[in-house]
């Protein structure tokens, strides 16, 4: 008997996973920094998984935007990005659910003040 080949789906970019990242985290589209980040790596069309270090990838990126990690919107983007970058199989997920399991796996639970607040005042809950 033939066995049909599963089928995975493909594998998203990296703009594609910031970019997901960003709707979740601002769904209004206010908040300038994340879109900059969006906008900075909006050509990045490479797999996620052909990226040596994802991490240090939007870093470098959101570095440029927000230096100090002062900016908790930008700060949770990036998180939710690494975030997804590894668990691609969660791109379809509730962005509640996303947000608090980014920050459950990107802070050990335990994010800075400013990204708690953030994620209090959008009703997230870790």
């Amino acid at each position: 008997m033939m066995r049909r080949a599963e089928r995975h789906p493909s594998t998203p970019t990296l703009a594609e996973v910031v970019r997901r990242a960003a709707d979740a985290c601002d769904p209004e589209g206010v908040e300038d920094g994340v879109w900059a980040l969006v906008e900075r790596l909006e050509d990045r069309d490479e797999p996620v998984t052909a990226l040596d270090d994802v991490g240090d990838e939007l870093a470098e990126a959101s570095g440029a935007i927000d230096p100090e990690d002062e900016d908790p919107a930008v700060v949770m983007t990036v998180a939710l990005a690494t975030y997804l970058a590894y668990r691609r199989d969660e791109m379809d997920s509730p962005d509640e659910q996303l947000l608090r399991l980014a920050a459950r796996a990107e802070f050990d639970g335990n994010p800075p003040t400013p990204v708690s607040d953030w994620l209090s005042a959008r009703g997230v809950e870790l």
